[in-house]
């Protein structure tokens, strides 16, 4: 089934692949009700719980460059199960939290580890994915994410129609236990462990810095980051508050945004075969930046019609998605020196800390100020991020290589940049 999706070979690695999705799985249960739970079982007000959330988030952002080093030291397997634990042990303590205080500690140690848990999973895919083949099993975790999130998603909905506080905490400790559940499918599983400890001192966020063109890799990433947060930020808004499309439409979206890469990221990986790694990405830039021009063409029609643009239009976001996503994914753990790979790919989580925290303020101002502004914004990061990829083969090379598919084939190097 998987290798007619396009998807690697699980193989020997099941064990991985069904901690990541259970891991996604109870991750789209929670991502509904995040802030409604505790608007609910709480008598925090939504301003409250909206500054609590956001301090307990950025408290952990200095701390991302630390777990990368102990990725580096301990191995991303060590690293990403500690990180399900704090998660699994914090949502058993989800319902004893009720103030602003308790609620900020568990929400903070909750991020801690799930920041453990992302620092960890691109070096430990890496380990995993033998060379000529990253692009496919990036794309290959980013489709079990989006599955598992979809199908949490429709779990998470029945929870809000019986709407008790009962059935509010039932979802809390389910997704606790299934981080307790990861936690024990990672036993399993076969990774080239850490890096010898001598290699290791000599690495450091300095070490990032002073790499050029990692450097820009990593700006590319954050620029990527932020026009992917426009599918949460951007669009549920812009589609009820300024078009007026019916309370169904975000949902909708949303489920094509995850069935479209839950069943064609591995096709879509395939189709790239013999192309240029950067020319890939500006091929999805391409995508990215039609979509937006298509969001902002449905503000001059009606609501039928709008909907149906829009719709459209987040079949071709998608796509954008699935092109971008898997090759960035493998150029960023490629790129990285084997004995310095955690600490270099912290810095990448590092940008989409960033873009979480940066793109719900930015884009709420754009939208305060109307339709053109809500997708010129948008559309002007879609320009630089064009410009960067365009420089981006000159000052890493392994960008202009080749997609190959392959496992263990070299990637021949494109003539053309």
């Amino acid at each position: 089934m998987l290798s007619r999706l396009g998807f690697p070979a699980v193989g020997r690695h099941r064990a991985f692949v069904s901690a990541l999705a259970i891991d996604a799985l109870g991750g789209g249960i929670w991502m509904p009700l995040s802030l409604l739970y505790f608007l609910r079982q709480t008598d925090l007000t939504l301003v409250e719980l909206g500054l609590v959330i956001t301090v307990a988030n950025l408290a952990v952002t200095p701390l991302v460059p630390v777990i990368g080093r102990l990725v580096d030291r301990l191995g991303p397997k060590a690293v990403m199960q500690v990180g399900n634990l704090l998660q699994g042990a914090m949502f058993v303590l989800y319902p004893f939290a009720g103030s602003v205080v308790t609620v900020g500690l568990v929400v903070g140690v909750t991020c801690l580890g799930r920041t453990m848990f992302w620092s960890s999973n691109g070096p430990l895919v890496t380990q995993i994915a033998p060379p000529g083949e990253r692009e496919l099993w990036f794309g290959f975790v980013q489709a079990l994410r989006n599955a598992g999130y979809g199908v949490g998603g429709l779990l998470a909905s029945v929870a809000l129609t019986i709407g008790s506080s009962t059935a509010y905490d039932a979802v809390v400790l389910a997704n606790g236990a299934s981080y307790f559940l990861a936690f024990a499918l990672m036993t399993g599983v076969e990774s080239g462990g850490r890096p010898e400890r001598a290699e290791v001192r000599r690495s450091g966020v300095a070490v990032v810095a002073h790499d050029r063109g990692y450097r820009l890799l990593v700006v590319v990433i954050f620029l990527y980051a932020l026009t992917e947060m426009t599918l949460n930020v951007t669009m549920p808004v812009y589609f009820a508050d300024l078009l007026g499309l019916p309370g169904w439409v975000p949902g909708i979206v949303f489920v094509v945004n995850t069935v479209m890469i839950g069943l064609g990221q591995g096709l879509v990986v395939r189709s790239m075969t013999g192309a240029a790694r950067y020319r890939v990405v500006l091929a999805a830039i391409g995508f990215t930046a039609s979509s937006f021009v298509m969001m902002l063409a449905a503000d001059a029609f009606s609501v039928g019609l709008a909907t149906a643009v829009v719709l459209v239009a987040a079949v071709v976001y998608t796509v954008g998605e699935m092109v971008a996503g898997p090759v960035l994914g493998a150029l960023s753990a490629e790129t990285a020196p084997d004995e310095h790979r955690g600490t270099y790919m912290s810095v990448v989580q590092l940008g989409w800390n960033l873009s979480s925290a940066v793109a719900p303020l930015v884009y709420a101002a754009l939208l305060d100020r109307g339709a053109a502004a809500a997708w010129a914004g948008p559309l002007v990061l879609c320009g630089v991020w064009a410009l960067c990829v365009l420089r981006l083969p000159h000052v890493l090379p392994r960008a202009a290589t080749r997609v190959t598919n392959t496992a263990d084939e070299p990637a021949p190097e494109s003539t053309a940049i």
